[in-house]
């Protein structure tokens, strides 16, 4: 049966990395907000927030594939929950279930790491800096939701953390 698994988490949790690992293990489809995004700005396309268009656009697509029986891990910030409330909608719509998951990274050192190498890194340049993601408007999540915190964890540690989290919920 197709589930939208729903992950949000602040830049720089692991939230990507484990998005694209999770989808690769259950053969699900992969929405990331921030590609999503890059490509609407590309696009030469303009709009007054891209954060609406993209995640309006996202909801669309999870919708169409959960409606063909796939699987789908949303991958994006999912900050507030006007959002987090969508993403639930969207599995309403289509019929299956929802589960949400929210990636931390409670080492603020390690955190700031990540956020930082990112800047550095290989690619294009770009994302936040460490005082946007301290500055972000982020809410605590509410009710039911996996939590998983990255720090410390190595990518195939934290995959195997959520796979059981996800088994326990009767996935994977």
């Amino acid at each position: 049966m197709a589930t939208l698994l729903i992950l949000g988490g602040l830049p720089g949790t692991g939230k990507t990395t484990l998005a694209r690992a999770l989808a690769r293990e259950l053969g699900a489809v992969h929405l990331r907000i921030d590609s999503i995004e890059l490509a609407i700005r590309e696009s030469g396309v303009t709009v007054v927030s891209l954060d609406d268009a993209g995640y309006r656009v996202a909801y669309a697509v999870a919708e169409d594939n959960l409606h063909l029986g796939r699987t789908v891990v949303a991958d994006s910030v999912n900050p507030i929950p006007i959002t987090r409330d969508a993403w639930r909608d969207v599995a309403t719509r289509a019929g299956c279930d929802a589960i949400e998951i929210e990636i931390a990274c409670s080492d603020a050192g390690e955190h700031r790491r990540r956020v930082e190498d990112r800047l550095r890194g290989p690619g294009p340049p770009g994302g936040p800096t460490w005082q946007d993601v301290l500055e972000r408007d982020y809410r605590p999540w509410e009710g039911v939701h996996i939590t998983l915190d990255t720090a410390g964890h190595s990518l195939e540690e934290s995959l195997a953390a959520l796979m059981a989290g996800l088994r326990s919920r009767g996935l994977g």
